[in-house]
């Protein structure tokens, strides 16, 4: 199961209290959900005017934040090819699998010092990130150019010999060579045309070789056949050919060429495996360092959102549910029970479309408890 609530209600004689009532309610006498009491430090409330406005700020980050931490688990998986199936293993916070982290979470005082005002810490987090995002870019663009170099000569050694390319066919006693007069050319004929070809070849053009023909390769629906001719005749011989549907490919045998291209697919894929290991680690590191980033952010939510709920001095229990399958709609009935004194008429159901100043609730659905959702499943392209 992959998605949590993350909630808050305000203390009752106790925090302690608040959190048994609801977890008897929701996992003891009816098991709706498995429940985790998360840990908030004592982080510095500030003006309420800074509360207001963090409040906004920080809905844009926690968006930005996850979005940043998915697009990083995306390349991660695009990275590891055919290894994908391995993608959720490397999907790791802190050493640990994602809902370990979240139902244990444990605030990174050395991270995000907690004397900090909110608004610095929301600030660290932001350039942190921002900087993965950045960093992130440079680094696929450079991989995704090299893999696409290598893709495209790859395609060029395969496929159809209309298209492919022929160096690694072809051999040096194929070809005339070093003649002023005479040349060599390769000529593409669909199978069914094989006697056609070998008919009319001779006579396309005068001067060429008679019997110099030879299928030296052919694959599902063509051959490559060779043509020595003279050089003088080589443009209208193509012109005549492509009349009667024989493809003359422009090739010409340049032994130093033809070894700097093997040289080069040799060089991209010993490029590719160099950089294979080191981005796959780097991809490891900055997706827990993203992830955790953002369950922090939605810690810092949680935090602002409670104060402007529930007043001060700050007294509140921040609760982690996962809702057991196709019990989401009673959890919900049975939080609304335990919950609902806690709407006021400024805060009424009705209010649900309203952008109500500092709440974070415009285009979300309100409740009478702070409420976040977060969903860990980052297997996913969203």
């Amino acid at each position: 199961m992959s998605e949590f609530w993350l909630i808050s209600a305000p203390g009752e004689k106790t925090c302690q209290q608040t959190w048994d009532r609801m977890n008897n309610k929701t996992a003891k006498e009816q098991s709706l959900s498995a429940n985790h009491k998360v840990n908030i430090p004592d982080l510095k409330v500030g003006t309420l005017d800074v509360l207001v406005g963090l409040s906004d700020e920080l809905g844009k980050l926690d968006a930005f934040v996850e979005g940043v931490a998915r697009k990083v688990a995306q390349y991660l998986g695009d990275v590891l090819e055919d290894q994908r199936d391995k993608l959720a293993e490397n999907l790791l916070a802190n050493g640990v699998d994602l809902n370990t982290y979240l139902t244990r979470f444990q605030w990174d005082m050395a991270k995000y010092p907690i004397k900090q005002p909110l608004k610095n810490i929301a600030e660290i987090i932001s350039k942190q990130v921002s900087q993965i995002d950045a960093d992130l870019k440079a680094k696929s663009a450079a991989y995704n150019n090299l893999k696409g170099s290598l893709q495209s000569l790859e395609r060029k050694s395969t496929g159809s010999l209309l298209t492919r390319t022929l160096g690694d066919l072809v051999k040096k006693e194929d070809f005339v060579l070093q003649s002023e007069y005479l040349t060599t050319l390769l000529v593409v004929v669909q199978k069914a045309m094989y006697q056609d070809w070998k008919l009319k070849y001779e006579s396309l053009t005068d001067m060429v070789v008679p019997r110099s023909t030879k299928l030296i390769y052919e694959d599902g629906e063509y051959g490559l056949f060779t043509v020595t001719l003279f050089r003088k005749v080589v443009d209208e011989y193509k012109h005549h050919a492509r009349e009667q549907r024989f493809v003359v490919r422009d090739f010409t045998y340049n032994e130093e060429e033809l070894v700097a291209d093997k040289n080069e697919i040799s060089r991209l894929v010993s490029d590719k495996k160099k950089q294979f290991g080191p981005l796959v680690r780097w991809l490891k590191v900055n997706f827990s360092e993203a992830f955790t980033a953002w369950i922090h952010v939605k810690t810092l939510r949680v935090f602002v959102e409670s104060v402007l709920r529930y007043g001060l001095p700050v007294n509140f229990q921040a609760m982690l549910l996962q809702p057991y399958k196709r019990q989401t709609k009673k959890l919900r009935d049975v939080l609304k029970t335990l919950y609902n004194h806690l709407d006021s008429s400024a805060f009424t159901s009705s209010d649900i479309a309203d952008d109500i100043p500092g709440l974070g609730l415009s285009g979300q659905e309100y409740y009478p408890y702070v409420y976040y959702h977060i969903n860990v499943d980052f297997l996913e392209k969203r």
